[in-house]
């Protein structure tokens, strides 16, 4: 496998640069390896 393989294209609207102001509003994504 090589790295470059891995490489996504996120719009820059869907990357925070800043903390959200309050902490509820948030979001974490989590990808559980075994099923991807």
């Amino acid at each position: 496998m090589k790295l470059s393989q891995f490489k996504v294209r996120i719009p820059d609207s869907l990357i925070a640069y800043h903390p959200a102001d309050h902490r509820d509003e948030s979001r974490l994504m989590v990808v559980h390896r075994d099923t991807g």
